[in-house]
């Protein structure tokens, strides 16, 4: 593998997949990490999950497993989706089409072609009759229906009309929505705060949100000021202070009045979290702390 394969490759693997713990086991296909106490482990295309001894917690029996999320996992069987809790046992039985994970007390599920969410006792709270659905963020899921996007509550009730082609998840108070291929940003009432004029966004986080013009990345706050300019390739959220960016193939981290704290010399370059960073450089994946010093994991 080449290295700009390898990097493709990196760039598509969350934060998560990195700066965790797994348990320290050689016999799976895959470990994945610990999440409330239990990890998912798959071997010969079914799934378990294992402690951080490495003892086997739930047998690997089931088709596909989602991690631990609020105390219980998604898990599928024979084609059907269904939810166990930390013991394997079965708390939700084996009925759904697609299920995704619990988020603020309700789970996405699916039949026939059309999504609804569900409580941790297995009763509809909002019928299955959207094309497709988000998860619960900030008490609003973004819900689509006819090819138009709009959000709901957690009693089902539509809060912002369907109207927009995509949506982003509300976060620190605000959702990215596109309308005629521009993203801007909405608040809980649906008021457009800042106007249709990016080519792509992120997310806000600690204040600030990447939004890209022109193929070039930059920052801007709640208000839609430009904090930091459009100049960069590619970037990450900001975490602990410090923003992931890269120029010329090249990455490293600024502040957020975008001064070069780290300066750009990584291959590739994930969010800060419990004050380190991995980062990829040279074929290997080591972490730094908030001065560019390599650490210990």
């Amino acid at each position: 593998m080449n290295i700009k394969t390898l990097i493709f490759a990196l760039s598509f693997l969350p934060l998560s997949a990195l700066a965790c713990e797994k348990p320290q086991v050689v016999e799976y296909d895959d470990v994945n990490c610990l999440l409330e106490g239990l990890a998912r482990v798959e071997q010969d295309g079914k799934y378990g999950f294992i402690d951080k001894t490495g003892e086997v917690v739930i047998p690997l029996q089931y088709d596909f497993a989602f991690d631990f999320l609020d105390g219980l996992a998604s898990v599928e069987q024979d084609g059907k989706f269904g939810f166990i809790d930390k013991t394997g046992r079965l708390i939700i039985p084996f009925q759904y089409d697609d299920a995704w994970n619990f988020s603020e007390g309700l789970a996405r599920v699916g039949q026939n072609g059309k999504n609804g969410f569900i409580d941790k006792t297995n009763q509809l709270i909002i019928p299955l009759q959207y094309d497709n659905t988000g998860s619960f963020s900030e008490g609003l899921a973004s819900v689509e229906q006819d090819g138009k996007y709009g959000f709901i509550d957690k009693t089902g009730r539509l809060i912002i009309p369907f109207q927009y082609d995509n949506t982003r998840d509300f976060s620190e108070g605000l959702a990215g929505v596109a309308q005629n291929t521009k993203w801007g940003y909405i608040n809980k009432i649906g008021e457009v705060v800042i106007p249709f004029q990016y080519d792509y966004i992120g997310e806000f986080s600690e204040g600030l949100a990447g939004v890209a013009q022109n193929t070039k990345w930059g920052y801007i706050n709640k208000i839609g000021e430009v904090v930091i300019p459009f100049q960069y390739d590619y970037i990450g959220e900001f975490s602990e202070g410090l923003a992931g960016v890269a120029q010329n193939t090249k990455w490293g981290y600024i502040n957020k009045i975008g001064e070069v704290v780290i300066p750009f010399q990584y291959d590739w370059a994930w969010d800060f979290k419990n004050n380190k960073a991995p980062v990829f450089l040279n074929y290997e994946i080591f972490y730094i702390d908030h001065l560019g010093n390599r650490i210990d994991q």
